[in-house]
């Protein structure tokens, strides 16, 4: 036994659109012969009565038998039908419309690169680029002033060698118990600002201080800490702190160096292997304030110097 396999034929858009005007205008054109049948019977149904059994002869409109009025009326109707199946779609069918669309398309294309030349010359796309890049860092410059007003001093505390050496393995590679008991002297009861992997090396939260994690990943949260995506928006939330921290890793120092009113530097006097660094500290910009030296001891490896700048 065989089977037969029904076929389906996929017809595009466009083919459609045709087969539904040649669908239409047979329609059209059936109504018309329809129309024309109608009228030839009538009239002729009319005349009879009106001729040879003499029905509604006293009727006169206009000075003529109203059988002759009903034939001109039906004649007119007959007409026009006849000049909107056959005239005006030949005249003015699809191809006229498509005709008449594509010249207003190309009438209003040409309206508007007129107004774009216009525009172009009034407003030259170079210049609006450069008061576009203008707007934008004036308006992170005055994001900065307004922060800066509102945290009159904000900090960069830090440990960091001779060759500006941080730590390696998100840890670092000394141990300085003074310079710990100073950082949570400075630090408890402020905000402290930090990157994730700062905030991740931390066995818990440090106590009596208000967290805050800038990082780049949308969807990142951690107990007890404050989630943010820029240095603006945590210095926004650390506005209240008279003197809000920010303290590492590398990336952090280097984003808040523009920020920071002030600068905590412990210098270990070696230079250390590492992966993290603090940035150059610019002694154009920034004034050594205060230094106070340490030398190694039983608890300490290295001898160190705290160092406070203020910016100029």
């Amino acid at each position: 036994m065989f089977s037969k396999k029904k076929e389906t034929i996929q017809i595009d858009p466009q083919q459609r659109e045709l087969y539904e005007h040649a669908r239409r205008r047979i329609i059209q054109k059936k109504r018309l012969f329809q129309h024309f049948i109608v009228f030839a019977v009538a009239s002729l149904f009319m005349v009879v009565l009106n001729l040879l059994f003499g029905f509604g002869k006293e009727i006169i409109f206009f000075g003529a038998y109203w059988c002759v009025i009903g034939i001109i009326g039906w004649a007119f109707l007959f007409v026009l039908h006849f000049c909107n199946v056959w005239l005006f779609s030949t005249f003015m069918g699809q191809e006229w419309t498509d005709h008449q669309m594509e010249r207003l398309i190309t009438k209003q294309k040409e309206e508007i690169a007129l107004i774009q030349k216009d525009i172009d010359l009034m407003y030259p796309k170079e210049e609006l680029i450069k008061k576009k890049e203008a707007f934008i860092k004036g308006k992170a410059s005055n994001i900065v002033e307004e922060v800066k007003k509102t945290n009159p001093m904000i900090t960069m505390i830090a440990a960091a060698g001779e060759n500006n050496a941080l730590g390696k393995d998100n840890d670092l590679v000394w141990h300085l118990p003074d310079d710990f008991k100073r950082f949570k002297k400075l630090t408890t009861g402020h905000h402290i600002i930090m990157g994730r992997k700062t905030f991740e090396s931390f066995p818990k939260l440090l106590p009596n201080r208000v967290h805050i994690v800038i990082t780049r990943k949308e969807d990142y949260q951690a107990e007890g800490a404050i989630i943010v995506h820029s240095m603006e928006d945590a210095l926004k939330i650390a506005k209240s702190d008279l003197q809000p921290f920010i303290i590492g890793g590398g990336e952090i120092y280097a984003m808040g160096m523009d920020h920071a009113t002030c600068i905590e530097l412990t210098r270990v006097h070696a230079d250390f292997e590492a992966d993290a660094f603090f940035p150059e500290i610019d002694t154009t910009i920034w004034k050594l304030e205060k230094e106070e030296f340490h030398d190694s001891d039983e608890k300490h490896n290295y001898p160190f110097t705290y160092l406070t700048y203020i910016r100029k």
